[in-house]
């Protein structure tokens, strides 16, 4: 009996752990597991609402950072260990996102609040929870604010998994894809300079007291910083410079009335001598050359410079993404960036590196760019 309770007691134990594990990693796209997640693979899910283009971003207002305690502990998953951020520091990063669903909906985040695929949510791996978080798609310069209520994800190459709703607004439901994020601090939300006008940040400052105006006049609200110093109520001054001038002695009643009169012409005055023409020979012209004839453009690279064996990182509706991850790939393999290039075909734009003389050679670069960059690249052949 005793060995049947040591054999229970360590069974239960071992049970303990493998639920504890799978808890932790339940903040990775796609492994995540917890209370009130369905089984099975992830998705969408069913009876989606037509409104989600138009839900609201998160709505950034200032909320308490913990410093110890709670979602601030260093914290273990999968064997990597992960120190959470504590203070509010701004915080800048480039990666691929992902996004999660239907099987962790209404699943507890986290921070302890359920997870809504509808709402504009987010996980990190250690910024404070709750932050918000401006993200970037470059490939189409969409952007959207999130509140990060949640850890994960636990991939490598992945640094931050939205939302449904959030990818959704991105344009990011098709799989993994490279963004921009960057944290909107307490302090950015107490002054204002998170807020955006026509792409541009400004900081919240005190009103500069408005100039005087007619009453007729139409009153035209302009940044301070493009508006140049005036005099008031001065009249209107011609744009030429104005030469100092030299001071002038006192003059008598009568130089002043002699001034003052028009100059007087003398009638019977000869006019100055003309001077001489002098002629010069000049030396014969030379013929005109022919006229040179304009260079040539130069050729377009003919489909024979590309052929060969190619390997396909992305394909992208906007150029800026496909240079966004060239850029990434470029630093992850400086040996490949020489040979990365973006074809635009059809309104798609293609990052591809190559030509290889081979399918094996192709292959080996496939190799390269899946361990470094944890992408899913694929060979194509180009005639």
């Amino acid at each position: 009996m005793a060995e049947r309770a040591v054999s229970s007691a360590t069974t239960a134990l071992a049970g303990c752990a493998v639920a504890v594990a799978v808890l932790l990693a339940g903040c990775a796209s796609g492994t995540r597991s917890g209370g009130g997640a369905l089984s099975g693979r992830d998705g969408p899910g069913t009876n989606i609402p037509s409104d989600l283009d138009r839900v609201p971003d998160a709505e950034p207002r200032i909320e308490a950072i913990r410093s110890s305690g709670g979602t601030s502990k260093p914290y273990t998953v999968l064997g990597r260990a992960y120190q959470p951020i504590t203070d509010d520091r701004p915080f800048r990063e480039s990666g691929i996102a992902s996004w999660y669903g239907r099987k962790f909906h209404s699943a507890s985040t986290a921070s302890g609040e359920p997870y809504d695929m509808y709402a504009m949510t987010a996980a990190h791996k250690t910024l404070p929870l709750p932050s918000y978080v401006r993200v970037r798609n470059p490939a189409n310069g969409r952007e959207v604010i999130v509140r990060v209520n949640d850890r994960g994800p636990f991939v490598d190459g992945r640094i931050i998994d939205l939302s449904y709703t959030a990818a959704l607004k991105l344009d990011l439901l098709r799989g993994v894809a490279p963004v921009e994020i960057e944290r909107i601090t307490n302090e950015d939300i107490r002054t204002g300079a998170w807020r955006r006008d026509s792409g541009i940040a400004y900081a919240a400052a005190p009103a500069a007291s408005p100039p005087p105006r007619r009453a007729a006049a139409a009153s035209v609200a302009v940044p301070s910083a493009w508006v140049a110093p005036v005099a008031m109520n001065a009249p209107e001054a011609s744009t030429m410079p104005v030469v100092p001038q030299t001071p002038m002695a006192p003059m008598t009643p009568t130089e002043a009335v002699a001034q003052a009169a028009p100059p007087m012409l003398e009638a019977d005055a000869a006019p100055p001598p003309r001077q001489p023409m002098v002629v010069t020979d000049l030396a014969p012209m030379a013929p005109l050359s022919a006229p040179t004839a304009p260079a040539a453009p130069a050729a377009a690279p003919s489909s024979a410079a590309f052929a060969g064996f190619w390997v396909q990182l992305g394909a992208f509706r906007e150029r800026d993404g496909a240079e966004s991850l060239r850029s990434q790939a470029a630093r992850g393999l400086p040996s490949l960036a020489p040979q990365l290039r973006v074809f635009s075909e059809a309104g798609t734009h293609r990052l591809q590196a190559g030509p290889f003389a081979s399918r094996n050679e192709a292959g080996e670069a496939v190799t390269q760019l899946r361990d470094s960059l944890r992408i899913a690249p694929m060979v194509v052949e180009r005639r």
